[in-house]
């Protein structure tokens, strides 16, 4: 098995790959995000859900999509992911023992009024969130992970990838 460290660049580079499937624009940015979960803590993560930003209809953002997504997978497809895993697991309990990754803080303000992504990922109760780059304040004053942080959400840092995921984020601009 690979060190922590290892993993969690691995999910982020996933997230990144989900990033690079959004359709630029230049008054937003494209975000990808990768949902892992596990039931027992020495088992490696399985991927839940990705998303990317735009990737469902309605000016949507990546955490929003891929927890829609992970909302959507039927209960054959649980036990598919979790063998191990009880009878009628629900997605809502599987997230309870979820982490997310983002290449980018998850937001705390749409301005198309919309929810922000950090009160669906308090909402969804995630254990952890890994972030590859903080929002830049190109549109508005992102709090996301405070918001995290305050809710209980352990917010993690992810060194390396960080010019990348601005990069990628900022295709358009």
């Amino acid at each position: 098995m690979l060190p922590d460290s290892d993993i969690h660049l691995d999910f982020l580079r996933l997230a990144l790959a989900e990033a690079r499937k959004c359709e630029p624009t230049p008054t937003a940015f494209c975000v990808g995000c990768v949902i892992t979960a596990h039931l027992i803590e020495s088992e490696r993560p399985v991927i839940l859900a990705r998303g990317y930003s735009r990737e469902l209809p309605g000016n949507t953002h990546a955490e929003a999509n891929a927890l829609t997504k992970a909302r959507q997978l039927s209960q054959e497809k649980l036990h598919q992911l979790f063998p191990s895993s009880p009878p009628e697991i629900s997605v809502d309990e599987l997230l309870t023992h979820a982490d997310i990754y983002t290449t980018m803080e998850p937001c705390s303000v749409r301005t198309s009024g919309l929810s922000p992504c950090a009160n669906a990922i308090i909402a969804a109760n995630i254990c952890r969130c890994f972030i590859g780059v903080g929002e830049p304040d190109d549109f508005v004053k992102c709090e996301g992970a405070q918001r995290l942080n305050t809710a209980g959400i352990k917010v993690i840092w992810v060194k390396g990838l960080e010019n990348e995921c601005l990069e990628v984020a900022r295709r358009g601009h």
